[in-house]
This record gives structure tokens, C-alpha cells and sequence, in this order.
């Protein structure tokens, strides 16, 4: 009878290994998945106008210097060049520098998804480079429209920020990272529904909440954004620039959008 007990109770640990070695090699599930849809590598020789407009001057300081001139672009090797420099012509245009920026406003808008951007910045007393998401509304207010800063970069900082605009934001909504800057790096952002992460060469450096009950000034998130990429000179929040360290070029290898597809929870299997 002892003898019998024993094969017994064997026999349900061994039932016990097998089911445990089961459940561990059923398959994960993910949150989401994400499917590449749309990008840009650069490869040609000029600025593809299906995906990106030049950006305009404007009353924002990112958009005190913005220019449409070819000076300030430049599409060679598989690179986008987006130019500071100072303005040698002041008879037609009298601002004291010029600067390029493109951006997919009305040509590619987008609701959740990942962004990836690799690129690098040369450095100078005055210049900010960034990679962001800005939204749209009829009446175009900010921040209430929100917006997505996947990185900027200021002077000779050795670290960029990312960070979140919107009429009530929950903590974190902003946070500094060190990098090389003169080195390729890849910013990107994870835009969930119910939450922001932001990476950089595909680490998470933060994330972003949508709180319980969030209305639109907490979460203006779920509606389309575009994407921009500026490279700036002066303003209140970067400081004077210093014309003897210019030109500075914003290099970007290239973009690419994945779209957001939540994944489908699939049955692993009964008891």
C-alpha cells in the first residue's frame, strides 16, 4: 500500500512538471502591434513634396528664421540637411538668419502609432533642433491641441528633452536624457491610447499617462497629429545665438511610421 502511494503521488508531480512546462512555452501576448506604413530613407536628390511641405516664417520662435529657400535644404548620400545660417542677402529678406524645417501637415496626420527618427546635430551657441508632434484644430490653440516633443536639442547640451504639451498635464510630462548629439541616434515615441512612451534607440527613457476620467485638456491624444522636424535659431527659451559658430546642420538619416493594430487575444487552450 506504501509502495502504491508513492507511485501515485510521483505520478501527479510529474503531471504537475508537464503542465508547467506547458504554460511556460504558450506564447505571449502583446498590448499591440505595430505595422510600418509610411517613411522616408532620403535617397534621392530633393525633397520629397507628397510626404513633407517647407516650413514658413512664423510668430512662434521655432519659426522666427524659417525660410522656403533651397539655402536651408539639402537632400545628398541618403541624408536630409536642415540648415542655420546666417542671412547674406538682408536687401530681400531682413532677418539676420535663415533656417529649414519640414513638416507632414495635411499631406501624412496620424491617430496613435510609433515614430522613429535617427539623426544627429551639430552644435552652436543659439541652435535647437527637434523632432515633434503637434495636433491640429480648427482654431489651431496650443496648447490645447497638444503636442508631442520627441526631442530637442539646445546650444551644446549634452542631453535632449521630450516632452508633453497639453491644458493640464499629469508628472511626469517632461524629461532630459543624455546623448552624443554629434552621433546617429534614433528618437522615437510610442503613442498608445491610454499612454505615451518615448525612447531613444529603442530603450524607453519615459512615460506618459492618461489619467482615470482625463478629458481633452489632460489628453488631447486621440485625434490625428503631424510630424514635424525643425531646426531653429534664438528665442526666449534657447538664448542668443552666435553668428561665428554658424552654419549648423540638423542631419536626419531617416523617419519612418508604424501604425498602431492592437493585437487579438487568441485562445491558449483549456485547462
Amino acid at each position: 500500500m506504501k509502495k502504491k502511494w508513492i507511485i501515485l503521488f510521483s505520478t501527479f508531480l510529474c503531471l504537475g512538471c508537464l503542465a508547467k512546462k506547458k504554460i511556460s512555452e504558450q506564447p505571449k501576448t502583446t498590448a499591440a502591434d505595430f505595422q510600418l506604413v509610411w517613411q522616408d530613407d532620403f535617397n534621392g536628390s530633393v525633397i520629397d513634396t507628397i510626404k513633407w511641405s517647407r516650413i514658413t516664417e512664423g510668430a512662434p520662435d521655432w519659426k522666427n528664421y524659417m525660410t522656403t529657400d533651397d539655402q536651408v535644404y539639402e537632400v545628398a548620400d541618403g541624408y536630409l540637411y536642415l540648415k542655420g545660417l546666417v542671412n547674406t542677402d538682408t536687401q530681400t529678406d531682413p532677418r539676420p538668419y535663415l533656417t529649414g524645417g519640414v513638416w507632414t501637415r495635411d499631406k501624412f496626420n496620424f491617430t496613435y502609432g510609433k515614430v522613429e527618427v535617427r539623426a544627429k546635430m551639430e552644435s552652436a551657441k543659439g541652435s535647437w533642433q527637434a523632432i515633434w508632434l503637434l495636433g491640429r484644430k480648427n482654431d489651431d490653440s496650443w496648447p490645447a491641441n497638444g503636442e508631442i516633443d520627441i526631442m530637442e536639442h539646445l546650444n551644446f547640451d549634452n542631453f535632449i528633452h521630450s516632452t508633453i504639451h497639453s491644458s493640464i498635464k499629469s508628472s511626469p510630462s517632461t524629461k532630459t536624457v543624455n546623448v552624443n548629439p554629434g552621433e546617429f541616434n534614433t528618437y522615437g515615441v510610442e503613442w498608445y491610447p491610454n499612454k505615451i512612451v518615448f525612447t531613444i534607440n529603442e530603450a524607453p527613457t519615459f512615460t506618459y499617462h492618461k489619467e482615470a476620467g482625463a478629458d481633452w485638456r489632460q489628453w488631447p491624444f486621440d485625434r490625428d497629429f503631424h510630424l514635424i522636424l525643425s531646426q531653429q535659431l534664438g528665442g526666449a527659451w534657447v538664448g542668443n545665438v552666435d553668428s561665428s559658430q554658424l552654419p549648423v546642420d540638423f542631419v536626419i538619416d531617416y523617419v519612418k511610421y508604424y501604425e498602431y493594430n492592437p493585437s487579438r487575444t487568441t485562445a491558449l487552450g483549456s485547462n
